[in-house]
C-alpha cells in the first residue's frame, strides 16, 4: 500500500469533518472532535472506495488519483462526523 493516497485521504477527511461540522452546527463535535471523526471517516471512506473498485490512488501521482483520494476522504470524513454528531445529539436528550 502506498502511503501518499492514505495521507491525502486523512487530511481530506479532517477537512470534510470540519466542513460538515460548520454546516451542521447543532451536531458539531467541536474542532478537535470534527477533525478526529473526519480523519477516521477519511481513512474508511478511501479504503471503502478502493474495495468497491474505484481507484483512489494506486500509487500514482496523476490528477485523477489525487482527486479520487480527496473526494473519498472528504466525503467519508463528512459522513462519519455527521453520523457521530447526530448519535451524540440523540444520546444527550
Amino acid at each position: 500500500m502506498d502511503l501518499l493516497p492514505l495521507i491525502i485521504q486523512l487530511v481530506s477527511g479532517a477537512a470534510g469533518g470540519n466542513v460538515a461540522g460548520a454546516l451542521m452546527k447543532n451536531a458539531s463535535l467541536g474542532t478537535l472532535g470534527n477533525s478526529v471523526a473526519g480523519i477516521l471517516g477519511g481513512g474508511l471512506g478511501g479504503q471503502l472506495l478502493g474495495m468497491l473498485g474505484m481507484d483512489t490512488g494506486g500509487g500514482g501521482m496523476d490528477v485523477g488519483s489525487i482527486l479520487g483520494s480527496v473526494a473519498g476522504g472528504g466525503v467519508g470524513g463528512g459522513v462519519v462526523m455527521a453520523v457521530i454528531g447526530l448519535i451524540k445529539k440523540a444520546m444527550a436528550k
